[in-house]
């Protein structure tokens, strides 16, 4: 299958990881080789096989933006991100300008998968590619972004304006996904992050003005207070369209054996939203009872055996080593 194109929805998606390393396969029991599979072409849209897109990381003449060591590549890099992409999804709902861009002109409904593969394709391009090649990919979504233009009325009834690369919505958008990702990864993730959460927030506010976002957030303390001044300006809501694709995302087409475990990564998701995007969701964590039922530990487990059969780490991570080794670069 050719490698898909960037995706007008980069802002979303869920994102889960690229092809990882899983050099164990080979020995892999007959049952588990049909899971990975089809892991494999839910992130990536092949069954088999490295993306092209993957191993070009490869090329280019520069470093990139980010280095080993980065508090880029160790969130990035992490089973975590299947879970943030989910989250990230559920924050952005909030936003009536984001939705109806989804609502309007995306291909979710017909083809989530393909919207998948184009969001992981930016966003390791941005994270382990030159950056030339950062730039190139973040360009090509910025033009595929003009199309998304239209209108919505909010919950008064009042008619607005919106388009994709209006830079109120495209910061609303990077904030979602930046703060999902590093709660994810607080969550999940395996040690500390790289300098420190502010670090991943003031590394990836690079990826936020190669989209147009102006003056991204550089600390985790600034994140949060500009995603709660949308709401403290009444900005966020929540309507029928928001729960039209709230449903979606709690219950994907997905392969029927990835269904299974699903819903402990949406569950474990909305566990890590901040108290008060939850309540705008109208959503909780499952309860028995008056008894709320734990969520971290079970999404834990679960990412371990999605690791466990997909590989540790992305497969993007070997080929930008490549680039790097051919450019001469070493650890510090």
């Amino acid at each position: 299958m050719p490698a898909r194109r960037f995706d007008v929805e980069t802002e979303g998606a869920r994102v889960a990881p690229a092809p990882r390393r899983a050099a164990h396969h080979r020995c892999m029991p007959a049952l588990t080789e049909p899971l990975r599979a089809r892991l494999q072409y839910t992130f990536n849209g092949q069954y088999t096989g490295t993306p092209e897109w993957v191993t070009d990381l490869e090329k280019g003449d520069d470093e990139g933006f980010f280095l080993p060591g980065s508090a880029v590549w160790a969130v990035h890099g992490s089973m975590s991100t299947i879970a943030a992409g989910v989250r990230a999804l559920l924050v952005q709902a909030l936003h009536p300008g984001a939705l109806a861009g989804v609502h309007d002109h995306s291909r979710f409904r017909d083809d989530p998968l393909g919207r998948l593969a184009g969001t992981i394709r930016w966003i390791y391009t941005v994270s382990y590619g030159s950056r030339e090649a950062a730039t190139r990919a973040s360009g090509w979504v910025t033009r595929l972004h003009t199309k998304v233009v239209g209108q919505y009325d909010d919950r008064h009834g009042v008619s607005h304006d919106y388009a994709a690369n209006d830079p109120e919505l495209l910061s609303w958008v990077h904030m979602a996904f930046a703060d999902s990702f590093l709660a994810a990864f607080q969550q999940w993730g395996h040690g500390e992050v790289p300098g420190g959460p502010d670090a991943y927030v003031r590394e990836w506010a690079t990826a936020g003005e190669l989209m147009g976002v102006v003056d991204p957030p550089r600390t985790v303390a600034e994140m949060q207070h500009q995603l709660m001044e949308f709401d403290r300006r009444g900005v966020l809501e929540r309507t029928a369209r928001t729960d039209e694709v709230v449903r979606f995302i709690r219950r994907p087409p997905l392969f029927p054996v990835l269904r299974l475990g699903y819903p402990v990564l949406f569950n474990g998701a909305v566990g890590t939203l901040q108290p008060r995007f939850r309540e705008l969701l109208d959503l909780q964590p499952p309860h028995l009872g008056p008894v709320a039922l734990p969520t971290a530990g079970p999404a834990q487990a679960m990412l371990g055996a999605i690791g466990g059969v997909l590989g540790a780490r992305p497969v993007a991570e070997e080929h930008a080593l490549a680039r790097l080794e051919r450019l001469g670069w070493t650890a510090a």
